[in-house]
């Protein structure tokens, strides 16, 4: 059996290091002496999760526990999960149910050692998600099963839970099992940001020959992923939440469309009344509202038949036969000067840009490939922000100036690259002040330090090499566009992105 405190450790060691290799070796060293049982719950708590989901438990419950920690470490994996299900078995509200799930999680507590009551308060609050140590696990599932990293990723990608995928590879399951199942979301491909129309058509094409390219819209709207079986229509965002409930207009156009199972890709947005889409907070606002028109650029399987591994030549020709005028506007194989217009023509409806994709692109599920390319007028990165300091001036009271990070792919960190306290509201100031203490740190005396969470788009002019920010590189008049509350920090645009658009 495995102690709970042997996770901790590993916890703490895989913080306490910069280096990827290290932080794969470690983590692979304790999931292979996992017995079975232990695999799922111990993976999910690596990965900031749980397996119970949400346990009931605030974070008013949490302050008002105050445990006597144990002297040695004695809980283990299985304790600690079967614990956790209990407490998630106590739904509901009211005085009786919140003095039960406070006797209960007071019980895990004191039978927990100090380092052990802190990993769990952190894990029950949330404060442990580390969605940029993804790509480490799977390595470290990998190398703990003696697997390729490339089936472990395919797998996890097609079936969105990591623990199911760690307990199949480290118990000698098949990973070729894993297919796309309908009702179950796969992980989205992902674009990378293109440095010019020009660039990405040399890239990839030429854009008029074989297999060549196709040049979409780039709706500025909210990514969807749409699974219908018969009658039963599901719809997911991009993180793989299910937003079934809150898009009744886009479930009853899917169960009109002429199929009986199909996914599809795509996005939905909110539209004025003279047809121009909004921005995109209020299409992620307006989701609930009734009022969203989906559109779609991809499908992934129709009627029995799994579409991933065909080019995207192929799966276009079938997302037009099923979604009809629902299929994003764009062109295909266009000459050089049809690709300039298409990206004129998606300007000029108010849309951010345009999308060159490679027609002979298989669907890499949870991966940013240079198969997508964004194109847009001006630069564009999503970026973390790992700290924010109090305003001066004007702004006394508010958070302000935030410091940015940029993904790292060979650590897991974020690599700060600059600050910006442009393009900000009021309302964006308030916001900012409101949010951030939750995901703080610690504080000193001119800011607030914050967990990597917290993803924000941000428009720039360039970027030069400098000595100033640990990445090397600094951002030419950064500002403000949105904080992306659809996109997880490990979807964050990395170093390496940022340095390739360097003056």
């Amino acid at each position: 059996m495995t102690l709970l405190g042997e996770v901790v450790a590993a916890s703490g060691e895989v913080a306490a290091t910069r280096s990827r290799k290290a932080k794969t070796t470690t983590l692979a060293t304790l999931l292979a002496r996992l017995e079975p049982d232990e695999i799922r719950p111990a993976t999910a708590w690596l990965a900031g999760e749980m397996l119970q989901g949400r346990t009931g438990i605030g974070w008013r419950t949490l302050q008002a526990v105050s445990p006597s920690p144990a002297e040695t470490s004695t809980l283990t994996v299985g304790d600690v999960d079967a614990a956790l299900d209990r407490l998630a078995a106590m739904a509901g509200s009211g005085t009786g149910v919140g003095a039960r799930r406070a006797a209960e999680l007071g019980a895990l507590l004191d039978a927990a050692t100090e380092d052990e009551g802190r990993f769990l308060v952190r894990l029950l609050g949330g404060e442990l998600r580390q969605g940029a140590l993804e790509g480490i696990m799977i390595e470290a599932v990998a190398a703990a099963a003696e697997v390729p990293g490339e089936a472990v990723r395919r797998a996890f990608m097609l079936s969105g839970r990591l623990p199911t995928t760690a307990h199949t590879a480290l118990t000698g399951g098949d990973l070729a099992a894993f297919g796309l199942e309908v009702m179950r979301p796969v992980r989205p491909m992902l674009a990378s940001p293109g440095d010019s129309l020009d660039a990405a058509l040399a890239e990839l094409g030429p854009p008029d020959g074989e297999p060549g390219v196709v040049v979409e819209h780039k709706l500025d709207g909210a990514r969807i992923q749409v699974h219908r079986s018969g009658d039963e229509v599901r719809v997911w965002s991009r993180t793989l939440k299910e937003i079934t409930g809150a898009v009744p207009e886009i479930v009853a156009l899917t169960r009109a469309l002429p199929v009986e199972t199909v996914v599809l890709d795509g996005e939905t947005l909110a539209v004025a009344e003279d047809g121009r889409p909004r921005p995109f907070q209020e299409s992620m606002q307006g989701l609930g509202s009734g009022a969203m028109q989906p559109w779609f650029f991809d499908c992934l399987h129709r009627d029995g038949v799994d579409l991933l591994d065909e080019p995207l030549a192929v799966r276009r020709e079938v997302l037009a036969e099923v979604v009809g005028d629902r299929l994003i506007p764009g062109v295909v194989r266009p000459s050089a000067a049809e690709a300039e217009q298409a990206v004129a023509d998606a300007l000029a409806a108010g849309q951010e840009g345009s999308m060159v994709k490679a027609l002979d692109s298989t669907y890499s599920a949870g991966r940013r490939g240079r198969a997508w390319q964004k194109v847009k007028p001006s630069h564009t990165l999503d970026l973390v922000v790992l700290a924010c300091e109090w305003g001066s001036g004007r702004r006394r009271g508010w958070l302000s100036n935030i410091h940015l990070g940029a993904r790292d792919p060979a650590t897991g960190d974020f690599v700060m690259i600059g600050k910006t306290f442009k393009g900000m509201t009021d309302a964006t100031l308030t916001w900012q002040t409101e949010t951030f203490p939750r995901y703080e740190t610690h504080r000193d005396s001119w800011a607030v330090y914050l967990r990597p969470e917290i993803v924000v788009e941000i428009e720039l002019d360039g970027v030069q090499t400098s000595t100033r920010y640990p990445g090397g590189v600094a951002l030419r008049f950064a500002r403000v566009v949105r904080y992306r509350d659809d996109k997880t920090a490990a979807e964050a645009d990395t170093i390496e992105t940022v340095r390739a658009l360097r003056l």
